[in-house]
């Protein structure tokens, strides 16, 4: 999810630092050190606000100068389908999986622009409901307010956003299910300072 630029810059760095250790690093990539980076290129994209789709894309690092030196390794086992022995369950694991990589690889009917319309799955809707957002806060993380201090609560859930302003208002809608007095807490560096 990271621009471009921070990768250029944190090359830069690396390839400074080594230079100044080892003379036989000079102009090395990422001053001979092995760097990895994790992540899916169809659903992880850097966050630039306002930016266009042509923008997003051109800030990723797959267009970096440094990219011809990355080497991509996927992994192509769904590890998922080791975890249940029910061949139902496996099944349908299965059929999710190739859907969401059907989507992903572009594979759908794309119109001139290059869109698709998705029909979501009839199980993942969520139907007949006066306040959807609820429904998925009861689904991922039931009884909320009771269980939310528990350690380890929040281990096994997300709510996924597909934009910044969508992540904005699930946090208002969970933060306003709370009681309590709302206090903001704010931070001061004193080595920044002015005497």
């Amino acid at each position: 999810m990271m621009n471009i630029m921070c990768f250029e810059a944190f090359d830069r760095t690396l390839r400074d630092i080594m230079k100044n250790v080892d003379e036989c690093n000079n102009g090395k990539l990422f001053g001979g050190k092995v760097v990895v980076l994790g992540g899916d290129f169809r659903q992880i994209l850097p966050v630039i606000k306002k930016a266009s789709r042509y923008d997003i894309i051109k800030s990723s690092i797959h267009y970096s100068d440094l990219w011809q030196y990355c080497k991509v390794l996927k992994l192509t086992k769904n590890m998922r389908l080791n975890t249940t022995q029910n061949r139902q369950t496996i099944e349908k694991i299965k059929e999710f999986a190739d859907w969401i990589f059907k989507i992903g690889d572009g594979e759908m009917d794309l119109n001139e622009n290059g869109e698709s319309m998705v029909e979501i799955l009839q199980q993942l809707l969520i139907l007949n409901t006066k306040s959807p957002l609820m429904s998925s806060v009861q689904f991922v993380y039931p009884d909320f307010v009771l269980h939310m201090r528990n350690p380890g609560y929040f281990d096994d859930g997300a709510i996924l956003c597909p934009t910044n302003d969508c992540v904005e208002k699930v946090n208002d809608f969970m933060l306003s299910l709370l009681s309590g007095e709302e206090i903001t807490y704010l931070s001061l560096d004193t080595t920044c300072q002015s005497d």
